[in-house]
């Protein structure tokens, strides 16, 4: 039998979705990691093929072309946390924070595990760098 208690309310929240907005919020923070590997990557291998960087196996580069190489860094870190906030389905600047902690520790554990391989204050840049790139990048997603 059918009651009154057996029936949905239509005041009791639904928790279908939650499912799904767990899919975008991470969907949201993965793209913007990915772009960043991507772009990354593929700048570092340019540079490496057309001779602006030294071939892989030759000795460290100059810290002119490591202040280069985190020029560009930079700048793709804030457009990947700006594609993260872009992309998140609520609150665009946490979502940039959490992928900026996520460049963070993989920053520290590249430094720690290529501590030597160039100057030491390159992976520290890049370390100290993740955050305020997440803020930025998620604060230039707000705005627009």
């Amino acid at each position: 039998m059918v009651t009154a208690d057996t029936l949905p309310s239509s005041s009791a929240p639904s928790h279908s979705h939650a499912p799904r907005q767990l899919l975008r919020r991470t969907g949201a923070v993965l793209a913007g990691l990915v772009a960043i590997f991507a772009v990354t990557t593929a700048t570092d291998g340019v540079m490496h093929l057309s001779g602006v960087f030294p071939p892989m196996d030759a000795p460290p580069m100059s810290n002119a072309l490591f202040l280069f190489a985190f020029a560009y860094r930079f700048v793709y870190d804030v457009a990947g946390c700006y594609l993260t906030a872009k992309l998140a389905p609520s609150r665009p600047l946490w979502h940039a924070m959490v992928l900026g902690g996520i460049g963070l520790c993989l920053s520290i554990a590249g430094a720690v595990a290529m501590w030597g391989a160039g100057p030491a204050w390159y992976p520290l840049a890049l370390a100290t760098s993740a955050l305020p790139c997440a803020w930025l990048g998620g604060r230039l997603a707000q705005r627009r």
